[in-house]
Parts: structure tokens; sequence; C-alpha cells
């Protein structure tokens, strides 16, 4: 190989590497609270596709989830599935277009953080909104909610 050629192979190589470095210091971890933030986003981003099973995704898929709201408390993602698909999609009710707002995120370690807001659902009917606490827990696959408590 000539002299010349070993000179451009060589500053491909570095120039390569300083992109990639750059790239790297561009995009920094995401940290706890832009990830539970974006598990929130694409919660309301499924629901107002009418997608329930993608809005389900920001949910601990176990028996040991809890959802309480007003006098009622269910056990479980598929008992939760349920309760959001008999009020949001049986004979008669829509899904409409939900909102969150006033989310305030505080990490209670390096696992698990509290969250409160508030939600809105706007339908062809009705407005239905009220407040929510949730705890979630970072796991393998990502953050999750392990427990929320809706109120109206």
């Amino acid at each position: 190989m000539r002299k010349s050629h070993c000179y451009i192979a060589g500053w491909k190589v570095a120039v390569g590497i300083c992109v990639l470095v750059f790239l790297a210091a561009a995009a920094p971890p995401e940290g706890p609270k832009a990830a539970i933030r974006r598990v929130l986003d694409d919660q309301a981003k499924a629901w107002n596709k009418g997608d329930l099973e993608g809005f389900m995704d920001g949910y601990w898929k176990s028996p040991d989830l809890t959802f309480s709201s007003g006098k009622d408390r269910t056990h479980g993602w598929d008992a939760t599935m349920q309760r959001y698909r008999k009020r949001y999609q049986s004979e008669g009710r829509e899904m409409g277009k939900l909102s969150f707002s006033e989310i305030e995120i505080e990490t209670l370690g390096p696992e698990s953080a509290f969250v409160r807001g508030r939600w809105k659902v706007v339908n062809s009917k009705e407005t239905l909104g009220g407040q929510f606490t949730l705890v979630f827990k970072k796991f393998p696959e990502g953050w999750r909610i392990i427990h929320d408590h809706t109120s109206n």
C-alpha cells in the first residue's frame, strides 16, 4: 500500500471515531425522569390511537399490579385491562382523547419513583378527568407502573 493510501485510510478511521465520540456525548443515557415521562407519553399516544394493549404496556404485567379508583381496588394486570375495556371500550363507550398534565416525578432511588399528575379524557359525550398517583419500578424491560391510584 502506498503511503498516501495509508494516510487517507487512517484519516477516515480517525474521523469515524470522532463522529462516534461526538454522537455518544451528544446523546447521554436517558435518566429515570425522562424514561418515566416517555412511558406516560407512549401511553397517551397508544390510547389516542384506540390501542388499549399499547396503553397497558406502561403497566407491570403481573398479578401483583394494583389499581385503585374511588372505592374499588383492582389486583393484577389482566383485571386492570378488563376494567379499562369495560369502562372505555364496551358497547356505547368510547376511549376519546387522553392527555396528562401537571406531571411531577420524584425518584425514590435508582429503581423506583413516585409520580403525581392530572389526567383528562375528552370524548364526544363528555370530558372526564381527575388526579393520579403512580408508583413506578424499573425492570429489565424498562420502567413500569406497579401501583396506580386514580381519582375523578
